[in-house]
């Protein structure tokens, strides 16, 4: 896709204000003549993870080609359209898309906006279309009315969390579930009535929830990634613990915090290859060298898929009887992290990564993470202005 121009940064950066999720895709001028786009890495993933569409599970030629309902936004209408989702029976089945009118819609290389809404999709034309005057209009349009009713649905979620929290808060402090670092988001999870597993997907309807002991100062959990261990020299964590482990009393572990700043007293540092977009964990030990590598792709889209839009929420805690206690008092909300900023916040060492490795008594090796990891108070160099609450406390 060719650079964006600062006009068609603005729209987007409207549209995300506004909650608005969308995917980019590039005509050209060959692609509007043949009726064909390619369907892109990114445009694949919005689809699967707006549950419109899975290319990998679908079988090559035209008799497995898959029809969505569609439109077409302009200023003063919704145009009907039929998007057409295939990958031909050529090549290597190179997934393809296309949408019916888009040659009148579109000129080659203009950016074109995928919104995923209501199981339909929604195509706007970010490079012809005043995004601006129409969503801010006195006169009802097809684009804002859409953008608006995206927006109340994502703050109707968002306040019925809200709700929930206050209450909790309300019940002043409640102790906690379990004696661990991961008590905090244990308990609030189960005061809520989410089950507790291992699911990559937001924790309440979309909204990411991450609790934390406020007086602490540590940092903030982003996500858990494991390398690419196809791109890797090791292949495993159990080989990362035993190249770098230590014993701790009955334990042999590896529990340290890795950035591209400076080496750890494992010897570890990260560093970026922006040539390649990787990121890769390295030893000072000749024989490792460079040892774990994850593509930059991969970290943008765990990132994206994170935290969406999530809720920040600090708590005191508080010794009562012998047992902590937990007061939630207040929350800070977050939607569509800056994936831009993410390469940079890595290489500035404000966002770190940690490894929790440990080898059982039964000799299986257990990895909590690697955990990316973003430092107090730098969570808007990450994310757009967001909004902060304070809970009722009791």
């Amino acid at each position: 896709m060719r650079q964006l121009t600062t006009l068609e940064i603005n729209r987007i950066k409207l549209l995300t204000e506004k909650s608005v999720e969308l995917s980019l895709i590039e005509p050209t001028g060959t692609g509007l003549e043949k009726s064909i786009m390619d369907a892109t890495g990114s445009v694949r993933t919005y689809l699967k993870v707006n549950n419109i569409h899975d290319f990998e599970s679908q079988k090559q030629g035209q008799e497995s080609k898959i029809q969505i309902t569609s439109f077409l936004i302009s200023s003063d209408e919704l145009v009907n359209s039929v998007a057409s989702l295939y990958r031909p029976n050529t090549k290597k089945g190179d997934p393809r898309i296309w949408f019916k009118g888009l040659g009148a819609y579109s000129t080659a290389n203009d950016i074109l906006g995928i919104i995923a809404f209501e199981g339909k999709l929604y195509i706007l034309n970010i490079t012809q279309i005043n995004v601006h005057q129409l969503i801010e209009s006195k006169i009802s349009n097809p684009l804002q009315d859409l953008v608006n009713e995206i927006n109340q649905i994502s703050n109707e979620v968002a306040e019925e969390l809200l709700n929930l929290l206050n209450k909790i808060a309300a019940k002043g402090p409640v102790p906690a579930m379990l004696q661990a670092d991961t008590a905090i988001g244990r308990t609030l999870e189960t005061l809520l009535g989410i089950d507790i597993n291992s699911s990559k997907k937001p924790d309440y309807k979309g909204i990411e929830l991450k609790s934390f002991r406020d007086k602490r100062g540590n940092r903030k959990n982003l996500f858990a990634q494991v390398p690419d261990w196809n791109l890797s020299k090791f292949k495993s964590s159990a080989e990362i613990l035993n190249a770098f482990g230590y014993s701790r009393g009955e334990d042999f572990k590896l529990y340290c915090t890795v950035s591209t700043l400076v080496r750890n007293s494992q010897g570890l540092k990260l560093k970026m290859d922006s040539e390649i977009s990787q990121l890769i964990e390295n030893s000072d030990k000749s024989s490792a060298g460079d040892f774990v590598v994850w593509g930059l792709e991969t970290l943008h889209k765990r990132l994206l898929e994170k935290h969406n839009e999530t809720f920040w929420i600090a708590a005191d805690s508080i010794t009562i009887g012998g047992k902590e206690h937990f007061q939630y008092k207040k929350v800070e909300h977050t939607k569509k992290p800056i994936v831009s900023q993410f390469d940079i916040l890595l290489e500035q060492g404000i966002i770190t990564l940690d490894h929790l490795i440990k080898r059982k008594p039964t000799g299986s090796v257990v990895e909590k993470g690697p955990i990316f990891k973003i430092k107090p108070n730098a969570l808007d160099l990450l994310f757009p202005p967001s909004q902060s609450y304070s809970l009722l406390l009791k």
